[in-house]
């Protein structure tokens, strides 16, 4: 999930993703890439991607037809020359359910769970050797740590809520951001600590990941 320093009066709502051919296309690792690149630097084309990617603009083209298809991507509007075309991240936060997935919908996901924390760890260390560097940006912008607290699943769940219509307050679509802005990213993981009679769910190889959207 992606979100930027300001402040709009209509959140984007989340939007639900279930449909086994939906979370085949988003799970493909260069597909994730893909995503990953345009979020981080924006709007790009098949060209650029070849070669910030080390793809040819072949397969490029054909992952960024699968992504617009199922609506990930969409092109820019009034931007491109020829068949040149110009493509950006779809605005809507994205979210997998952790229940009611069909077998094959959760096998899907599985696949989705690694890369999602290596990528941000890995982004989170070239952060923190290149914060020296970055001025302002490299103080008071960042926070790693750990909280635990004692709630009922209702207060869990209200937690969860308002912490997704906070994020909801200050997005925006990368088009409208001011050029003092800078990507900023945010990964939570929150979870009830299991009791000794759950042991059979941490043996549970198809839970979803944390998507950026609110779980149900």
């Amino acid at each position: 999930m992606h979100s930027y320093p300001c402040i709009m009066t209509e959140p984007l709502q989340p939007r639900e993703v279930r449909d086994v051919e939906e979370l085949r296309a988003l799970a493909h690792p260069m597909r994730q890439r893909i995503l990953r690149r345009v979020r981080e630097a924006g709007p790009a084309t098949a060209t650029t991607l070849a070669r910030d990617l080390g793809e040819n603009s072949g397969i490029m083209s054909y992952h960024l037809r699968l992504l617009a298809e199922h609506d990930f991507v969409r092109e820019v509007a009034g931007r491109g020359q020829g068949r040149e075309r110009w493509w950006e991240v779809s605005p809507e936060p994205v979210w997998i359910p952790r229940e009611g997935l069909s077998v094959e919908a959760q096998a899907e996901v599985s696949g989705l769970r690694q890369p999602f924390w290596t990528d941000d760890l890995e982004g989170f260390e070239r952060f923190r050797a290149a914060r020296r560097d970055m001025g302002e940006w490299g103080r008071g912008t960042w926070v790693s740590g750990r909280t635990t607290l004692t709630l009922t699943r209702e207060e869990a769940v209200r937690f969860i809520a308002d912490q997704q219509d906070l994020i909801g307050r200050y997005q925006r679509e990368t088009g409208d951001a001011p050029a003092d802005t800078r990507t900023v990213v945010f990964r939570f993981l929150v979870y009830p600590e299991p009791s000794p009679g759950d042991d059979a769910a941490r043996e549970n190889p198809y839970l979803p990941p944390y998507s950026g959207g609110m779980p149900r």
